[in-house]
């Protein structure tokens, strides 16, 4: 028996037409049950869907609230990402923003796509929030590549929310059931 398959009756309740749960706390088990099993991948997929479902906050504002749960290598790892997204140009119309701001303006202006620890300490959410939000404008892909970044960390996932949750629960249901 495979392991989506032991986790079956979960699934079923996310996927189209299923009942599934409101309470939050039946959700996040729900979800660290099929986080465990699932590989990286479907919930990365499924972190994805929830990131441009317009049934969640904009991906800016989800990843910004990851980020700021995040330790400093996480933080670090992402803002990596997020930065080696931008073209030079995209970069430059940031610097001029106040949330852009402070850290992240001299990591920006520095040219490097490597953030250490030390430096993803020094920004703020809320220049993460922008940073994310121009990167998806320059490059979709960017959802992709911070799904599957957050699908190896799958505890901080549950710092979205319920709805967020439910959404990637849905979304690796539907995809057990094509096949």
């Amino acid at each position: 028996m495979g392991l989506f398959d032991q986790l079956q009756s979960v699934l079923t309740q996310y996927a189209a037409g299923g009942n599934a749960p409101q309470n939050q706390q039946e959700v996040e088990q729900h979800f660290s049950q099929v986080a465990a099993a699932a590989p990286q991948s479907s919930l990365a997929e499924g972190l994805a869907a929830a990131f441009r479902s317009d049934q969640t906050p904009a991906f800016g504002q989800m990843l910004s609230g990851l980020f700021s749960q995040s330790n400093a290598d996480q933080k670090a790892g992402l803002l990596s990402q997020l930065m080696a997204s931008m073209p030079p140009g995209a970069v430059q119309s940031l610097l001029g923003s106040g949330a852009a701001g402070g850290a992240l303006a001299s990591l920006l202006q520095s040219g490097s796509t490597n953030v250490t620890p030390d430096q993803a300490q020094q920004v703020s959410p809320e220049a993460v929030q922008q940073l994310a939000a121009q990167a998806e404008k320059h490059d979709p892909s960017i959802i992709d590549a911070a799904s599957q970044f957050y699908a190896q960390h799958s505890t901080l996932i549950k710092t979205l929310g319920g709805a967020a949750m439910a959404l990637a629960l849905s979304h690796i249901a539907e995809k057990q059931a094509q096949g």
